[in-house]
């Protein structure tokens, strides 16, 4: 049967014998990965080997093995695979099918590629960070040292004209064809919120099953629903059902993909199967909707697997799948008209993704993130956190490799537990291949870290993940070779690893820790490590304000001593407590977050008590502060002002405390003692020689009485304003002015017991109209203080009249 991809092999052979660099568009069920390899072979197109890309493991082998059978060989010959702990190649083997990372490794250790005329990368929609950095490697490598190197970008989904440009433009094949026309079915309505999701799976796989023939092919998030969705399936007679996910043992997944005779087979699958696989008897695809990606938050430095709506590039790889070898049919756990609100493409992994392997890699590679060919450049802050870790672990000395940074840059793991082997001896190759697996005993076996050592030294009991434990024990005799020669604890090993995540118990009864980092955590109160004072966190559900421990290891605080010490130091401290409205002075003994030790610091340094008080001025609030009238005075003429003078609203003092308060907090220490500070006398201070006579200029601090008395004038309202006893003034005939625009005061005249009587701005008009009627009142109030008919010829007095007069 002919593939659709034929229709424009010779395009692209001749692009790949010509410039040798393409893009090849073509959608699932094309037969891109197992032709395109063998025509450009055929063809004559490279010299020496093929190398290609995919990023899975079983895909790997699939698609290899494929090929091999196409040309009627066994695998190794021809057509061979590697990944990490196993290849199969030979001396013969021309197309070589690589796991992601081993094309990084083989160009860090040979840059030039030697022996290789052809790197293709298949699936390059899926964005791996693996395969992103392995086209920015290997375009580098062939711009700067094989200009003959050919490269091929395959693609199902991508729009391909990003990628195109990134290669300096290289020319776009692009395939329409599909194998097989698929019918998509969608929901009539849309979910109800009080549906199980697995529910809900489960209904649509019996529907499905009903209504078709041939295998049927379910897409789930992750292992859990798989294993749920199972139990809940009515299957019917002559069929069987398969689990297929990443932590399968290889047999069962081989089980999944190969054709079964004689049965109905129904694949549970997560988005392994999305790319690459071709499941010979699958005719129906049960798309239930959802994903499960890893999402790296710089800032906790965790990394946690959210669930998320597919996007509509996923859902069509999915759909995909129907149509490999017969007409198919694709049922959507979604409407149609939900369709339209998915995103267009699923996030790259590079803006997700912990980037400490990526920038070790960078390092090593020696050069800049910015001269690499990124289609995605990496989030700035996580990258910087990145590299942070790696100068922690002594990887990095600034932006330069280290000797040790070149050794784990060599090693097949994550740097934090290459750093650990590197430094462990025996027990570091089963701790590191431990962690870089799944739990072999599940979350409801505890976090302790030592029960799952355990397992690897003897019978597995029934309720442990036998082909989890198979693997980490092959995996440990393979990292053997680069452990170190110290033995260590396995707490001393964990910290090794995750230096920022040493847990220290915060007081209290509950399990909560506060980790090296900064970051929270809780253990469980029922667990058999709630009670340690020093945990190593290993494993967190990445929770940014608490997050959850799942495995972690008891450490002591010798131990963490012995590792760190140069790390641990005295600090002093003078601190404002919000809780306890005063400044705290305390030595600490610190290791990152921790509090080892906390003792009062009696002879705090009185500049640092100082500006502590400022961090509670600002905490409080300038209302904190003693604003007596002269205070409030100075600064309601400032601002009045305006003009060459400083900025005294609120905003403006609280942004310039430490030039205006902190010479005169003294001793204060605590909010009760900010009400002795003088905040006149600050104030008054903070103006130099020029504004003091301008501000008596232009905003007089008083206004002389006819009795020679200085009343002090107030400006909060905008203009001055005065408050005077009304016989006070008695003989003014001319409204009193101040300031260089001569601006009327605003007067509030006061009874004799000092009570508002009238407001003016007009004193004469005053005399002369309501005068009479408050002359009429206050008599009968104040007989013994004079109210003259004519205010305007008596004579200002303060006194009363003598009694009996």
């Amino acid at each position: 049967m002919s593939l659709p991809i034929e229709d424009v092999v010779d395009a692209l052979v001749g692009h790949m014998t010509g410039g040798g660099v393409c893009v090849l568009q073509a959608p699932p069920g094309a037969g891109k990965t197992t032709r395109v390899p063998l025509a450009l072979l055929e063809a004559g197109a490279f010299d020496g080997r093929l190398i290609m890309l995919e990023p899975r493991r079983l895909a790997t082998r699939a698609a290899a093995e494929r090929m091999a059978d196409m040309l009627g060989e066994p695998v190794g010959a021809t057509v061979g695979y590697r990944m990490r702990g196993e290849a199969k190649v030979s001396k013969a083997t021309r197309i070589e099918v690589v796991t992601e990372g081993i094309l990084t490794r083989m160009i860090q250790s040979d840059p030039e590629l030697t022996g290789v005329g052809c790197v293709v990368f298949d699936e390059f929609h899926e964005r791996s960070l693996n395969g992103d950095l392995g086209l920015a490697l290997t375009w580098e490598a062939r711009g700067a040292l094989r200009p003959d190197l050919k490269v091929l970008v395959m693609s199902a989904t991508l729009d391909a004209e990003p990628v195109a440009e990134l290669l300096d433009n290289a020319p776009v094949v692009t395939s329409d064809g599909r194998a097989h026309p698929v019918e998509t079915r969608w929901l009539d309505r849309p979910l109800h919120k009080d549906i199980r999701f697995e529910t809900a799976a489960a209904d649509l796989v019996n529907r499905a099953v009903d209504e078709t023939e041939g295998g049927v092919l379910v897409f789930l998030p992750g292992e859990g629903e798989i294993r749920r969705v199972m139990g809940m399936l009515k299957v019917p007679k002559g069929a069987v059902v398969r689990p297929l996910f990443g932590a399968l043992p290889f047999k069962e997944q081989r089980a999944a993909i190969a054709p079964e005779q004689g049965v109905r087979k129904i694949v549970l699958a997560t988005s392994i199967a999305e790319t690459s696989l071709t499941i010979e008897d699958v005719r129906v695809v049960v798309d239930a909707g959802r994903a499960r990606r890893a999402r790296f938050d710089p800032g906790s430095g965790m990394s946690r697997l959210v669930t998320e709506k597919v996007s509509r590039a996923e859902a069509t790889q999915r759909q995909g799948r129907a149509g490999r070898v017969q007409a198919g049919v694709c049922y959507r756990m979604w409407t149609k008209a939900e369709e339209g609100a998915l995103p267009a493409f699923p996030p790259a992994e590079i803006e997700a993704a912990d980037l400490t392997g990526l920038a070790l890699e960078l390092a090593n590679w020696g050069a800049a993130l910015e001269d690499l060919a990124f289609l995605t450049p990496p989030p700035e802050g996580a990258f910087a956190e990145a590299k942070a870790l790696l100068q922690m672990l002594g990887a990095l000395d600034g932006d330069r490799i280290t000797d040790h940074g070149r050794s784990l840059a060599a090693m097949p793991l994550h740097p934090r537990l290459g750093h650990m082997l590197a430094m462990s001896g025996d027990r570091g190759p089963a701790l590191a291949a431990l962690l870089a697996e799944r739990d072999p005993l599940g979350r409801n076996a505890g976090t302790d870290i030592a029960a799952r050592m355990k397992l690897l030294n003897g019978t597995v009991p029934p309720h442990a993940n036998r082909g989890v434990v198979e693997r980490v024990r092959a995996e440990a005799k393979r990292l053997k070779r680069f452990a170190g020669n110290t033995e260590r604890s396995l707490g001393e090993m964990a910290a090794l690893a995750y230096p920022d995540r040493i847990g220290l118990r915060r007081p209290g009864k509950d399990a909560r820790y506060v980790l090296s980092g900064g970051k929270g955590a809780v253990i469980d109160g029922s667990d058999a490590l709630a009670g340690q004072r020093l945990i190593v966190a290993l494993d967190l559900d990445g929770d940014a304000r608490e997050a959850k421990v799942r495995l972690a290891s008891a450490i002591s605080e010798a131990e963490l001593r012995g590792l760190y010490a140069d790390q641990i130091n005295w600090i002093d401290l003078c601190e404002w407590s919000k809780r306890d409205r005063k400044v705290l002075a305390r030595r600490q003994e610190r290791f990152g977050a921790l509090v080892l030790d906390d003792r009062a610091w009696k002879d705090a340094d009185p500049e640092h008590v100082a500006q502590a008080m400022l961090d509670g001025v600002r905490q409080l609030g300038l209302t904190a502060l003693n604003w007596s009238k002269p205070a409030r005075y100075l600064r309601a003429r400032v601002q009045y002002m305006r003009e060459g003078m400083p900025d005294w609203s609120d905003e403006g003092l609280l942004g310039s405390l430490e030039a205006w308060l902190l010479p005169y907090l003294g001793g204060a220490r605590s909010a009760e003692d900010l009400k002795s500070v003088n905040v006149a006398e600050a104030l008054r201070a903070a103006l130099d020689w020029d504004q003091m006579q301008a501000l008596d200029a232009g905003a007089p601090a008083k206004f002389t009485t006819p009795l020679g008395r200085d009343l002090a004038l107030d400006y909060a309202d905008g203009a001055p304003a005065l408050e005077v006893r009304l016989q006070e003034m008695f003989g003014v005939t001319q409204h009193p002015r101040t300031g260089p625009d001569r601006l009327p005061l605003k007067i509030t005249l006061l009874s004799p017991a000092s009570r508002p009587v009238q407001v003016t701005t007009d004193l004469p008009g005053f005399w002369a109209g309501s005068y009479a009627d408050v002359r009429k009142d206050m008599r009968a109030r104040y007989p013994r203080h004079p109210w003259p008919e004519d205010p305007t010829v008596a004579d200002p007095t303060l006194r009363a009249k003598p009694r009996g007069t």
